[in-house]
């Protein structure tokens, strides 16, 4: 996952010292934008904009057409999850893992479409690559929360990756919908410190 690196880690000073403030700057935008501070969220956006734009081109460099739409589809899913973010853990790691995930399901549907219609041969490489870094991913999803109680797991599941409504999830669980909105932050948040470890 790419992410602003952390002090420990090798990397040039002034490259380090840059991302440190690049971070810093990042969160006390989203800190004062999640309480209430319209302006700092604004910022806080446009300034997100800049660096998953740069993380997208060179991922999508085959495709710089694509690049604007999925970053609009990763800055709203940012915004969609913004009450999720545990405020200790790094923000970059948090902003391009969700810009990963929707880079990833951006391959899916390419490669699906593509599927339909005859493709060149170096392009069946390109997919299968794409596809296997999906099947990656989601393999890791799954290993991740099968550290999660059974009721964080299903509240997660059904909710950030089944996209169902909280009621729907509260009625498949049976518990109520308090007891969703619970387990899905309490979840997300034991997740967010495993990746902390991890990384």
């Amino acid at each position: 996952m790419q992410r602003i690196p952390n002090r420990d880690e090798p990397n040039d000073h002034a490259g380090n010292a840059r991302n440190e403030l690049i971070e810093l700057r990042l969160h006390a935008l989203l800190v004062q934008g999640l309480s209430g501070d319209a302006a700092a969220y604004r910022d806080f956006l446009q300034a997100s904009a800049t660096h998953l734009r740069a993380f997208l081109r060179r991922r999508l460099s085959r495709w710089p057409d694509e690049v604007e739409d999925l970053l609009q589809e990763s800055l709203l899913a940012i915004h969609n999850q913004r009450m999720t973010y545990d405020p200790g853990a790094p923000l970059t790691a948090w902003m391009y893992a969700i810009a990963k995930y929707k880079l990833i399901d951006w391959l899916r549907r390419h490669a699906r479409r593509e599927m339909q219609n005859d493709v060149l041969d170096d392009e069946n490489e390109l997919f299968s690559t794409a596809d296997a870094d999906a099947n990656e991913a989601q393999r890791d999803l799954a290993t991740l929360l099968e550290l999660l109680p059974e009721q964080q797991r299903g509240a997660i599941i059904h909710t950030k990756i089944d996209g169902w409504s909280v009621r729907e999830t509260a009625i498949a669980l049976k518990i109520s919908e308090a007891s969703v909105k619970v387990a899905v932050h309490r979840g997300l948040k034991t997740l967010a410190e495993k990746l902390r470890e991890q990384s």
